[in-house]
């Protein structure tokens, strides 16, 4: 697959600071399908993000990655759980509904970060995944998300 999930957004749902491609000085994550049902991220945090100890990542920018890539692979594992492509025609936004966050150990800047997702639970309403967050080989934080479908009022 080579467009991001996020690739597929309605403009309207494409503002977000960290993943929406509207967003004029966002950061513009992107998120990716990967053949064995998982997602994947890539990114390496801009200077500005290190935390309250020298060299280290801030862990708010950490819970926005878990935020942003959890709720693009929940809209990712819904369709692929009802047997639908991903495309902008069938996009589902959803939001999140609860993170819990394990910050196992520091992050370091300056180097390249991978957050993956993996299903747990897919149903009509709500997705649940596990998320992770390696750096150099060391997974760094952990995460589970409740993602919840977004429905206009």
């Amino acid at each position: 697959m080579n467009c991001s999930i996020q690739s597929y957004y309605g403009n309207e749902y494409s503002y977000c600071f960290g993943c929406g491609k509207n967003h004029a000085s966002g950061l513009h994550l992107e998120s990716f399908l990967q053949n064995d049902g998982s997602t994947i991220m890539q990114t390496t945090p801009p200077e500005e993000y290190t935390g309250g100890v020298p060299h280290n990542l801030y862990g708010g920018y950490m819970a926005m990655l878990f935020d942003c890539h959890g709720t693009a692979s929940a809209a990712a594992f819904y369709l692929e759980n009802c047997g639908k492509e991903l495309s902008a025609e069938n996009m589902e936004r959803f939001v999140t509904a609860h993170l819990d966050i394990d910050f196992l150990a520091p992050t370091p800047m300056h180097l390249p970060i991978t957050v993956t997702a993996q299903p747990i639970e897919v149903t009509e309403r709500k997705v649940i995944l596990t998320l992770s967050l390696e750096v150099d080989g060391k997974i760094t934080a952990k995460a589970k998300m409740v993602a919840v479908r977004f429905r206009k009022a």
